[in-house]
């Protein structure tokens, strides 16, 4: 193994790699931003909560220590630009639609539910349930939106 891997840290990242590879997640288009997040935020607790348990074991068990990463830096180098298009398709289909502006609303706010999601995924180590991500969606993020248009 250590012919293709430097080390056991390069082993875990390209196990991490490969999960995300073998469960992708589809990019919904219900028609509405409110379907359309729902949706991708079940779908992203539902093919992530296996990485998310993965990656919190191996942050809090040291295994990634010698790379240097912090949590975040290993979620972005796994996932990488997959995320931010997955991201940017939906916003852009609701910017498309009339639904927001884009240009108008702080990348914090449109950051939110997924990184809410992302904090209960490795709080929980499970998927959420399917209040908690119409919670995110109706009482947290959509009314921060209509601030914004």
């Amino acid at each position: 193994m250590y012919r293709r891997w430097a080390n056991k840290d390069q082993i875990v990242l390209a196990a991490l790699e490969h999960h995300r590879n073998a469960h992708p997640v589809d990019i919904p288009d219900t028609g509405t931003l409110r379907g359309d997040l729902i949706a991708a935020l079940t779908g992203m607790g539902e093919a992530r909560a296996a990485f998310f348990v993965t990656l919190a074991a191996t942050a809090f068990s040291g295994l990634l220590a010698d790379t240097g990463l912090t949590p975040a830096q290993v979620r972005d180098r796994i996932m990488g630009e997959q995320r931010i298009s997955r991201v940017q398709t939906i916003y852009r289909r609701a910017h498309d639609r009339g639904a927001l502006d884009v240009d108008r609303i702080p990348a914090a706010v449109l950051a939110l539910p997924f990184d809410l999601v992302r904090h209960d995924l490795l709080m929980d180590l499970e998927p959420l349930k399917p209040a908690r991500i119409h919670s995110i969606v109706d009482d947290l993020f959509l009314p921060l939106v209509r601030g914004h248009l």
